[in-house]
C-alpha cells in the first residue's frame, strides 16, 4: 500500500506542479527525501506516544515491519525534509506546498485500505448497511458480544478523496493565496480525525477522558485555520476570520458526541486503556447488512497507530 500511495502523491503532485511551470524532477526529488523522512517520524510519533505497544526487544523501536506508525509524526517529518529540499533548490515553497496537498490526501486515503486487511482502527458496535465485520480475535475486549462496527478508516479514506477533490478545485481557480490551499489540507485533515476519534475503540492513551490523537486533531485544526486566515487576510482581520472559521468547525462537530448522547451507548469496557465509544449519534440500526469481512486467517501486523 505505501508504493501505491507515494507513487499516486507523486503523479498527482508532478500534474499539478508542471501545470505552473514546474520540474516534475523537483517533485522526484522531494519524494526521495520526504517519504523516508515521514516513515522516520510516523515511527516516533509512535515509539512516543504507544510506547506500551513496543515490541520488548533490543530491536523493538526498529520493529517498523510489526506496524506502528503515527501520520502526524509522518506529515510533520515529511515536510520538513520536503522542505530542506525546496530550500536548496530555491523553489517556491508556498506554490509547491499548496501543490502537494491534494496528493498527500489521495496517499494517506490510499494507505487507509490496509485497515480493512488488517482489520484494525475501526470504531464502536453498529448495525448500519456499511458496518464492517471484525472477526472475534480483532474484537477489543467488552466488544466480543458485537460482530459489526464502524469502518472508520473508510469514513477517512471518503473524506481525504472528498477534500482532495475540493482543494485541486480552488487551486485551479487561481483564488486561495498560497499555502493556504495547504493550510486547509491540515485544516480539513485534522477535523475530520476528531471525528474519527470520538468513533474509535481501539487501545490509545488519554488526556482529560478524550484520547490523545483527538487533542492532537483539534489543535492542529484551529492552528491551521488561523494559518489560512493569517494568509488570506494579514494579521489584522485574521483573528477575526479564525474565530468565525473555528465557529463554523465547532457548530458541524456538535452531533459528533456529548454527555446526553453517551448515555445510550452500550457499556464502555473497564480497561484503561480502551476508548469509550464517544458518539451514540451513529449508532442507529437502519439495516442488518454489513460489508464483507476482510480474510479471517490474516496475520499482517499492524499497519499504523494513527
Amino acid at each position: 500500500m505505501y508504493v501505491l500511495a507515494v507513487l499516486a502523491a507523486i503523479i498527482l503532485t508532478t500534474r499539478l506542479w508542471e501545470a505552473r511551470g514546474g520540474r516534475r524532477e523537483l517533485v522526484y526529488e522531494v519524494a526521495l527525501v520526504g517519504f523516508p523522512a515521514g516513515l522516520l517520524g510516523g515511527r516516533l510519533y509512535f515509539l512516543a506516544t504507544s510506547w506500551n505497544e513496543v515490541p520488548r526487544h533490543w530491536w523493538g523501536p526498529l520493529a517498523i515491519w510489526q506496524g506502528g506508525l503515527g501520520i502526524w509524526g509522518g506529515i510533520a517529518c515529511g515536510l520538513l525534509g520536503g522542505l530542506w529540499v525546496l530550500r536548496r533548490r530555491g523553489a517556491d515553497i508556498p506554490a509547491f506546498m499548496d501543490a502537494a496537498a491534494p496528493g498527500l490526501l489521495v496517499a494517506q486515503a490510499i494507505g487507509r485500505v490496509g485497515n480493512w486487511f488488517n482489520q484494525e482502527l475501526f470504531g464502536g458496535p453498529t448495525s448500519l448497511p456499511w458496518g464492517l465485520r471484525i472477526s472475534p480475535e480483532h474484537r477489543p475486549d467488552g466488544y466480543l458480544q458485537y460482530t459489526t462496527f464502524h469502518p472508520t478508516f473508510l469514513y477517512e479514506l471518503i473524506w481525504n478523496l472528498l477534500l482532495a477533490a475540493v482543494l485541486i478545485w480552488l487551486w485551479r481557480r487561481r483564488t486561495v493565496r498560497a499555502p493556504g490551499i495547504f493550510a486547509l489540507y491540515v485544516a480539513g485533515y485534522s477535523l475530520a480525525r476528531v471525528g474519527e476519534e470520538l468513533l474509535r475503540i481501539d487501545p490509545a492513551h488519554h488526556v482529560l477522558g478524550m484520547r490523545l490523537n483527538f487533542w492532537v486533531a483539534s489543535l492542529l485544526c484551529l492552528a491551521a485555520l488561523a494559518w489560512f486566515a493569517r494568509i488570506q487576510w494579514g494579521w489584522r482581520r485574521a483573528p477575526r476570520a479564525a474565530a468565525l472559521l473555528a465557529g463554523a468547525v465547532v457548530l458541524s462537530t456538535t452531533g459528533c458526541g456529548g454527555g446526553a448522547a453517551r448515555r445510550d451507548q452500550p457499556a464502555a469496557p473497564t480497561a484503561a486503556t480502551v476508548a469509550p465509544v464517544q458518539s451514540a449519534s451513529f449508532w442507529a440500526s437502519t439495516s442488518n447488512t454489513v460489508l464483507p469481512s476482510p480474510p479471517a486467517a490474516h496475520t499482517r501486523p499492524s499497519s499504523s497507530s494513527a
